[in-house]
C-alpha cells in the first residue's frame, strides 16, 4: 500500500460516507417502487454525459448531471404516456446512452486509455476535490430534507400509487422528482464507483435492509448506515489489497446483500 497524504485519505473517507448515505436513501425508492431498470438506464446516461465532458474538455460532473437529468425528464413522461411498454423505452435509452458513452470516449483525443477515462468507468475517488465533497454534502442534505418534509406523500406513493393519487397527492410530480434524484445521485457518485458499477451501490444497501425490516422509517435509517459502512470497508479493502476502489466497494456491498439474504428472517418464514 502506497502511503497517501492524510488530507486525501480524509476527503476520500468523507466522500465514501456521503455517497453511501445518498445512494442508499435513493435506493429505498428504487427498490420499493421497482424502478431498477429506470435507475440502471440513468446510471449509464450519467456515464455517457461524463464521457461527453471529457470529449468537450469540460467538467464531466456537469455534463453527467445534464445527461442524467434529461433522461430522467424524458423517461418520466414516456413511461406514463407512451403506448409502448416502458421496458421497451428503457431498453432503447439504455442501449443509446451506453453506446454514446463509448463513442464519446473513443473520440476523445488521448483520453480513451488514460486514468481519467478509466475513472469514469470504474471510479477514482482520489480525484474527488473539496468542491465535489461540498456538492455531495449539499445533495445529501437536500435529499434528507425532502424526505423529512414529504415523507407521508413519498410513503403513500411507494405503498400504492393509485391510492395516493385518489387521496389528492400529485403522484406525477413526486414520481418525476424521484427519477430526477436518482439521476443526480448517480452523477455525483461517478467518481466513487464509476458509471458501470454505481447502480449496485444504490440497490444493494436498500435490498439488504429490506431483508430484515418492514417499517419504511426503519429502512430509511438502516439503509444509509449499511451503505456508508460498505463504502468504508470497500475503501479500506482497496487500500490494503491495491484493488480498484469502485470494484472493492461493490464487492463488499454485494457480499453484504448475499449475507443478509442468508440470515433474513423473511427468507426463513418463506
Amino acid at each position: 500500500m502506497i502511503p497517501l497524504p492524510f488530507q486525501i485519505i480524509l476527503t476520500a473517507i468523507v466522500a465514501s460516507i456521503l455517497a453511501g448515505i445518498t445512494c442508499s436513501v435513493v435506493g429505498v425508492f428504487v427498490v420499493q417502487m421497482k424502478l431498477s431498470s429506470i435507475g440502471f438506464c440513468m446510471s449509464h446516461a450519467a456515464f455517457a454525459g461524463a464521457a461527453l465532458g471529457l470529449l468537450l474538455s469540460t467538467d464531466p460532473l456537469l455534463t453527467a448531471l445534464v445527461f442524467s437529468s434529461i433522461v430522467a425528464l424524458v423517461l418520466g413522461p414516456l413511461s406514463e404516456r407512451a403506448k409502448l411498454s416502458p421496458e421497451i423505452i428503457i431498453g432503447i435509452m439504455f442501449s443509446l446512452t451506453i453506446g454514446l458513452g463509448f463513442i464519446f470516449l473513443n473520440l476523445s483525443p488521448g483520453v480513451a486509455a488514460t486514468q481519467q477515462a478509466l475513472g469514469i468507468l470504474w471510479g477514482s475517488i482520489f480525484s474527488v476535490t473539496f468542491d465535489d465533497l461540498l456538492l455531495l454534502g449539499l445533495l445529501t442534505f437536500f435529499i434528507i430534507f425532502l424526505l423529512t418534509v414529504f415523507f407521508k406523500e413519498l410513503q403513500s406513493l411507494m405503498f400504492n400509487r393509485k391510492l395516493a393519487e385518489a387521496s389528492g397527492i400529485n403522484t406525477s410530480l413526486f414520481y418525476f422528482l424521484i427519477l430526477f434524484l436518482i439521476g443526480v445521485t448517480v452523477a455525483f457518485s461517478l467518481k466513487l464507483v464509476g458509471g458501470l458499477l454505481v447502480f449496485a451501490l444504490i440497490v444493494n444497501p436498500a435490498s439488504s435492509a429490506l431483508q430484515f425490516l418492514y417499517d419504511l422509517r426503519k429502512v430509511m435509517l438502516v439503509s444509509p448506515f449499511i451503505g456508508a459502512l460498505t463504502c468504508l470497508v470497500g475503501f479500506l479493502l482497496s487500500l490494503l489489497l491495491n484493488f480498484p476502489i469502485g470494484s472493492s466497494i461493490i464487492i463488499v456491498s454485494s457480499f453484504t446483500f448475499c449475507l443478509s439474504v442468508l440470515l433474513s428472517p423473511k427468507r426463513r418464514r418463506g
